[in-house]
């Protein structure tokens, strides 16, 4: 077993600053970034001479397809390895045969990347209807009123904006029951909180690994039911797409495959190997439990009158109310300790994750006592 002070001694950027942006970016621990490079290495030295480099890569995909299910509860050919979340979701926009009139529903606290692929959609008369929420949470009235008539329902599993989870599988069994798909924006997840996609009962969950696992950029994955994407078309086709791409007629590879296309680098989802294997190793009850404390430590700072979190904390997710972000994030920077600004709420984010420390969070609210 891997303690999390043995893991923070493991990752390079964090011996530089007080790192606390993980719902951005999560740097990678040594041994992640080494199984992409020796990947790399292997497949661009040695593999040539010896072996076919396609059946390599090929390989390697199936195996991170297969650990990539095991982690989320899924079965391998219900996993498409992608480039992020927002390739994941783009895909799936692509794939629906969408007709003037067809209803799309989100909420007022989705990312860019659970809004602009809708936004596109307007252009061909798909309704995109936004629920409005408060503080974090969701109307359950509100949203079952706009699902009425909904071909798809598009939420996040975790908030970005607040740090608050979402109920999902009872807001996927509403959707369901209103005859709508549903898409679940689940980035903030993995490597933080447990996630078992058979549970949430969702048809399609996108995600990536360069966050809370601590893994490389370019490690997305996209969960899709095998029932519900034999009835996907993709728009994006490629020779991973297909069971035999020089056939006449070429047919789409059963289950989740056919929404990957051609010759992406599989370093990324080698390294996402590691990365699921290290935070496995030190265990998402270890790390939920460490993260719950260290984030219950921050809020318990904050004024109440400035705290848009829940004062217990959902996840590693902490947004507080200052009076200038940019200019508390850049001062916060001078001091050597990392977090972001959102554009709405208009505040700062903190993200608490278990390799951070007491004396960490400390040193944040003693700072940012000069905003209140």
């Amino acid at each position: 077993m891997l303690t999390p002070t043995e893991l923070r001694a493991d990752i390079p950027a964090l011996q530089e600053a007080t790192y606390l942006n993980y719902g951005a970016h999560g740097p990678s621990p040594k041994y992640v970034v080494e199984a992409a490079t020796d990947f790399v290495q292997r497949h661009e030295y040695d593999v040539p001479a010896s072996a076919d480099p396609y059946e390599t890569a090929f390989g390697e995909f199936d195996e991170t397809r297969s650990q990539v299910a095991s982690f989320v509860g899924a079965q391998p050919d219900e996993i498409a390895l992608t480039e992020s979340t927002s390739a994941g979701i783009n895909a799936i926009a692509g794939a629906i045969d969408w007709q003037p009139g067809d209803v799309v529903v989100r909420t007022d606290l989705e990312h860019p990347a659970g809004i602009l692929p809708w936004k596109r959609l307007e252009r061909e008369g798909v309704e995109v209807r936004t629920v409005e929420t408060s503080g974090g949470r969701l109307d359950h009235e509100a949203y079952i009123e706009a699902v009425a008539d909904a071909r798809l329902v598009s939420f996040s599993a975790v908030t970005w904006t607040h740090g608050t989870k979402l109920q999902v599988s009872e807001l996927v069994d509403i959707a369901h029951d209103a005859g709508a798909l549903t898409l679940i924006d689940a980035v903030q997840v993995p490597g933080q909180l447990p996630m078992d996609v058979a549970e949430w009962g969702a048809d399609i969950v996108a995600a990536a690994g360069h966050k809370w696992l601590l893994g490389l950029w370019g490690s997305g994955f996209l969960y899709v039911d095998a029932d519900v994407a034999d009835r996907l078309e993709p728009r994006a086709v490629g020779y991973r797409s297909v069971d035999t791409p020089t056939a006449a007629e070429p047919v789409f590879a059963a289950g989740a495959r056919r929404f990957e296309i051609g010759s992406a680098n599989p370093a990324p989802h080698v390294a996402l190997r590691e990365a699921i294997h290290t935070v496995s190793d030190v265990g998402l009850d270890t790390i939920e439990r460490r993260i719950r404390d260290l984030s219950g430590r921050l809020a318990s700072g904050v004024p109440e009158d400035r705290l848009l979190s829940p004062a217990s904390p959902e996840s590693g997710l902490v947004t507080i109310d200052v009076d200038a972000p940019d200019e508390t994030v850049s001062r916060l920077s001078d001091e050597g300790i990392v977090v972001r600004a959102l554009p709405s709420p208009n505040a700062i984010r903190v993200s608490v994750h278990a390799v951070n420390t007491a004396a960490e969070i400390d040193a944040l609210l003693d700072l940012l006592a000069d905003d209140w």
